[in-house]
């Protein structure tokens, strides 16, 4: 169940479901390479998530072996830990939470749905968890087309600014963000949505020929770069710029632009 991870946000992760109803039309790298490996047959066997009955059980299993090497446990990269409107989904999520932070191992979380109450329980839940939400359009009109069964954007950040009250850790993930061909917005109306957070990460639009196909594409993810770190520095907001979002050869004799993106940029 558990396995170790790559990635800078934790040193292992975790997915309990295979699939996810929130059906993103981005397209998904996760349903891709679950379709490629024939896991799945199709976006209709993707979007009719099944759970690992036996979550837990490996748990108990795994985590004597593996605590003292958890730095933090990622929840998830292949679906959604709080995947919209589906309670099972959601209970098995809070006992998982629940057996990590028994054993003082912390979480950090990404989901497209609404994180519930019941996490501001410090007597259950640890406090140094992360929360993090996934927002990369201005308008839900956006979200509808290309997120069609996740969480409205309004009750996403609202539960977020919630668990940012009761004093826990919260961030947003700002990828895939689109090109103006694809969606046409202005970046600082989300910004300003989000500037409550303590992280934010900002990514490009993969796995898509639509964003090749501007013209300007280096320039543009440069400049919506720029404009997430200035954004971070200003409010002492944590950055960071994915790899390969940015092009250095394509920025100008600026040294103010320079350092705030090299800041950012890991």
């Amino acid at each position: 169940m558990l396995y170790k991870s790559c990635v800078e946000y934790a040193n292992y992760s975790l997915n309990h479901v295979e699939g996810c109803s929130h059906g993103c039309t981005y397209p998904c790298y996760a349903m891709m390479m679950k379709k490629r490996y024939g896991v799945i047959k199709s976006y209709q066997d993707w979007t009719e998530p099944k759970i690992v009955s036996n979550t837990l059980e490996l748990l108990d299993k795994e985590l004597p072996k593996l605590k003292s090497k958890i730095n933090k446990v990622f929840l998830c990269f292949t679906t959604d830990p709080f995947m919209y409107q589906v309670l099972e989904v959601e209970q098995l999520t809070l006992k998982i939470l629940k057996r990590l932070n028994e054993d003082k191992i912390k979480a950090v979380l990404i989901s497209k749905g609404v994180y519930p109450n019941a996490l501001t329980d410090r007597a259950v839940y640890n406090e140094q968890n992360e929360y993090g939400i996934t927002v990369v359009f201005s308008s839900d009109d956006y979200r509808r087309r290309f997120e069609p069964q996740a969480a409205p954007l309004d009750l996403r950040v609202q539960a977020l600014k919630m668990l940012h009250d009761a004093g826990l850790k919260t961030w947003v993930s700002m990828e895939p963000y689109p090109t103006p061909n694809i969606v046409k917005q202005d970046i600082r109306e989300i910004l300003r949505k989000i500037s409550f957070v303590d992280r934010i990460v900002f990514g490009k639009w993969n796995y898509n020929k639509s964003t090749s196909q501007f013209l300007h594409y280096k320039n543009f993810y440069n400049s919506m770069a720029y404009e997430v770190a200035s954004f971070c520095e200003q409010r002492k907001i944590e950055c960071h710029i994915k790899k390969g979002s940015i092009n250095m050869d394509l920025i100008p004799d600026n040294r103010l632009l320079e350092r705030t993106l090299l800041t950012c940029y890991l």
